[in-house]
């Protein structure tokens, strides 16, 4: 075995990954509620890879609604070591062009009343989001994403967005002015879920329309999506086999798997025992580590 178990979390143009053995969708009760859906989970090799569909099978539930705790904690409870993104995204310069995947690397975060933390009164934790992605997931995510024949942008801003609606031309200038290259809505709170959880975290954003920031252009509608979705699922579905196939025999430790150590601020005396009990899976390993 080589100690990687990749969590695939596939949005919109990426409802399941081919060529897993083995493969059967299980479900995982976690006590943050009910996930978007059960989980794919079987092997590539001597990988061993777990798929969620964040919007359900059969994209039904809307960004704002996402039960993003649960989805990560169920990933956490299975095993996962490490969590890649797929999201599809609108571009906002014209080199993010639809077709293109890019490979972010920060995040700007304007969602609101989105659960963003498993910590809270009775055990405050504090993670650094300074670098919210794992570069050495990013750097695979990317090199299989041009494998798979797609035109790669490596780093770039994504401006994640309450939705459902889709921007207005003015909000679409001032993301621009403040330099982020593509805007989503789902991949907050995920990626600070997963840094809480321990999960080193890496998204490939695809591109499938330019938003609205074109003057001389209709916004962007659903139909432009879903036509330019369809595109884009075969490079998806070709970079994640991609990644699976080239990871190192070894998964080397990252920083990210021990980072709650320099996160827990709560005195252990002041620690409330429920919130602790949900966090068995996300921060036990701290906790047994006497953090």
């Amino acid at each position: 075995m080589t100690g990687w178990h990749i969590g695939v979390i596939g949005g919109s143009g990426l409802y399941g990954v081919d060529g897993i053995e083995g493969g059967e969708w299980v479900d995982v009760a976690s006590p943050w509620g009910e996930p978007s859906d059960a989980i794919f989970t079987g092997r590539l090799g001597d990988v061993r890879v777990s798929f969620l569909p964040r919007h359900g099978r059969g994209h039904g539930i809307a960004p704002s609604d996402l039960n993003a705790r649960a989805n990560i904690d169920c990933l956490k409870r299975l095993g996962v070591t490490d969590i890649l993104s797929v999201s599809s995204v609108g571009g906002l310069s014209e080199a993010r062009a639809p077709g293109t995947f890019t490979i972010v690397d920060q995040f700007i975060d304007r969602t609101r009343g989105r659960p963003s933390s498993f910590f809270g009164t009775g055990m405050v934790a504090h993670v650094s989001m300074a670098d919210p992605v794992c570069p050495r997931l990013s750097q695979l995510a990317g090199d299989a994403a041009e494998a798979a024949g797609a035109t790669v942008h490596r780093g770039g801003t994504c401006l994640v967005m309450e939705g459902p609606q889709f921007s207005t031309r003015a909000e679409s200038h001032l993301y621009r002015s403040w330099g982020c290259c593509v805007i989503g809505m789902t991949a907050m709170p995920e990626a600070k879920l997963a840094r809480e959880a321990e999960l080193p975290f890496a998204m490939i954003g695809m591109v499938t329309d330019y938003d609205c920031w074109r003057e001389e252009e209709a916004g962007v509608d659903v139909a432009q999506v879903i036509a330019q979705l369809s595109a884009n699922a075969a490079n998806a579905r070709a970079t994640v086999l991609n990644l699976l196939r080239a990871l190192p025999s070894e998964r080397a430790p990252s920083a990210t798997d021990t980072c709650l150590d320099t996160a827990l601020i709560t005195a252990p005396p002041a620690r409330d025992p429920d919130l602790l009990a949900r966090l068995d899976a996300v921060a036990g390993r701290a906790f047994a580590a006497g953090r």
